[in-house]
């Protein structure tokens, strides 16, 4: 076994910010993420690799994973386990620590991950585990399932991300500088730090804070991808106090946490000098749920080297050589010859087709255009609004052919996102012999490469102003296929109608209206020039690479990291 010890040399020499996140979708196979704030976390760490960015990121190992997705016969999702062993990728470290949950000490041991970047760079991740023969048997658990148990499991792994993670940063001596917290489930971290800078009582005005808080302020960093107040984490202080104690004074927690409930989003807020959304929309309804607070907009980039097809990739080394570490030179994608762009695609397009056959028994034609949606299954998405006028649906497709993709997973404790997936299978089959309609289980990194450049068309439906940011249509717009989506989140920068895609209706129109205007725009836009019109389709498709896929890459997004946030 590697010497966790030794790769760590590599890592603790200089400074570093400490990338704090809930979930980091290191690989496919690994399941430590859910959906898009881990497949973006991922792309972070990536990125640190290919530009040799001084991160560590830390994040708990999550050893019964998510959930594997299966679909049984009456549409419906079914949960299984998705278990993994730590030891078949990673490196145990010679490190432990302890933060006191419920009066106990819970020991905590780290596994160390490298992400490798094809230009020879790399980045470490921690990975908290809790499953130790030390712990009490419910302890050892902890770290185990992603976003399960209950509100006192939640705050226990929120207290091991945030508490034993600074924790274990400083055990294992690396050197940090700055903290990040991607979203609040990380904002324990703060209280950690403000326990380590605490003044002399004897040195103290009376009234004044026990905490060096400019201090810490000045460490820290927080990136919110909440834009509702009911996303945020909250947790009673009764429960607090109980699994907690007191880390910190009560009078400094509630000034800092919300003076009812301990608010973990207010929390990162109040203790954080840089604050940022993931898209200038998402910044503007920030502002109005947060006021007071000073709000940046850093709008969400993807890994530009995961997310493009292989066929893609090829044509832009060789046109573009550089363009995966230097995606602004994607700008000259539209110099490519169409020929070649359509090429590429139906390459993508083959792939995907034997995935749908072999994974839904769906067979899907090359010649016909693919709507693809999938994402996180949940109601303010609106899986469901490509299907509210079923008889539209199949107008549309006798004048202009069409097949469709979906897929996504619903939590396992979201009743509304489950239903979704069995109507989406209800409407499958009404429309069986009219539309093909393929329904790909177990949604992953894996698959949704294959699916988003596959298809021909990404459509996004979410319910304005909900959407934060949503980087699947960035994804879908390295491999050359434009959107169709409702204008929130990064479409509203992206959008330029009839040449990187199309926007369905306006934001503050209503669910009907918005239906309407997706039927239209697919029939006479969207469809009609797939069907009617190959070089300005072949047009758009270069668009979405030289005009989306060109500013809408992590590489962008952390080199403002770094400039805004990390050296400010």
């Amino acid at each position: 076994m590697l010497n966790g010890a030794n790769l760590l040399d590599d890592f603790v020499h200089e400074p570093r910010t400490a990338y704090f996140s809930m979930e980091i979708a290191l690989r496919s196979d690994i399941p430590t993420y859910a959906g898009g704030l881990g497949v973006l976390a991922g792309d972070v760490m990536r990125t640190a690799a290919d530009l040799e960015l001084p991160l560590v990121g830390v994040t708990l190992v999550s050893r019964a994973g998510y959930f594997q997705q299966e679909i049984d016969a009456q549409g419906r999702q079914v949960e299984r386990e998705d278990r993994w062993d730590p030891a078949a990728h990673c490196v145990p470290l010679k490190a432990a620590v302890a933060v006191s949950l419920e009066g106990r000490d819970v020991w905590v041991f780290a596994w160390l991950f490298v992400v490798a970047s094809a230009t020879g760079g790399k980045a470490p991740v921690i990975l908290l585990d809790t499953d130790l023969p030390v712990n009490h048997p419910q302890d050892r658990g902890i770290t185990h399932f992603l976003y399960g148990g209950d509100q006192a499991y939640r705050l226990k792994q929120e207290a091991v991300l945030g508490i034993a993670g600074t924790r274990m940063l400083r055990a294992l001596e690396f050197d940090i500088n700055q903290y990040h917290m991607n979203e609040g489930h990380a904002a324990l971290l703060a209280l950690e730090l403000l326990r380590e800078n605490r003044y002399s009582r004897n040195d103290l005005r009376p009234g004044e804070s026990p905490y060096d808080l400019h201090r810490v302020r000045r460490l820290c960093n927080f990136t919110t991808h909440t834009p509702v107040e009911a996303g945020q984490d909250k947790f009673p202080y009764e429960l607090v106090r109980h699994i907690l104690g007191e880390i910190v004074e009560l009078p400094t927690l509630k000034a800092t946490a919300g003076d009812q409930a301990l608010n973990m989003t207010l929390l990162a807020l109040n203790l954080s000098d840089y604050v940022n959304g993931v898209a200038k929309r998402h910044v503007e309804v920030s502002r109005q749920l947060f006021p007071g607070f000073q709000l940046h907009s850093i709008t969400n980039g993807v890994h530009p080297f995961t997310w493009t097809s292989p066929s893609f990739a090829k044509l832009f080394d060789r046109y573009l050589p550089g363009w995966a570490y230097e995606p602004e030179l994607l700008i000259r994608a539209d110099t490519i010859a169409d020929a070649e762009i359509e090429s590429a695609h139906l390459d993508a397009k083959d792939r995907l087709i034997d995935v749908v056959k072999r994974s839904a028994n769906v067979t899907l034609q090359r010649d016909l255009p693919i709507l693809g949606y999938a994402r996180r299954m949940t109601a303010y998405k609106r899986p469901d609004l490509l299907f509210a006028d079923l008889a539209r649906l199949r107008s549309i497709a006798q004048r202009y052919p069409f097949q469709i993709v979906l897929a996504g997973k619903a939590h396992p404790r979201d009743a509304a996102g489950k239903e979704m997936i069995k109507l989406l299978h209800d409407h499958a089959r009404a429309l069986k012999g009219v539309i093909p309609v393929a329904f790909v289980p177990n949604y992953d990194i894996q698959s949704a490469a294959t699916i988003i450049a596959g298809v021909d068309v990404w459509l996004n439906t979410p319910l304005p102003p909900l959407e934060a940011s949503g980087t699947s249509g960035m994804k879908a717009a390295f491999n050359g296929v434009p959107q169709l989506s409702v204008l929130d989140g990064w479409w509203a920068e992206a959008c330029i109608e009839g040449v990187t895609g199309w926007a369905i209706g306006a934001p503050s129109q209503s669910p009907e209206t918005h239906a309407r205007a997706l039927y239209d725009k697919l029939e006479q836009a969207v469809l009609r020039c797939f069907h009617e019109d190959r070089p300005g389709w072949v047009g758009l498709m270069k668009s979405a690479i030289a005009k989306n896929a060109v500013s809408f890459n992590s590489h962008r997004m952390m080199r403002r990291y770094v400039v805004e946030a990390y050296l400010r």
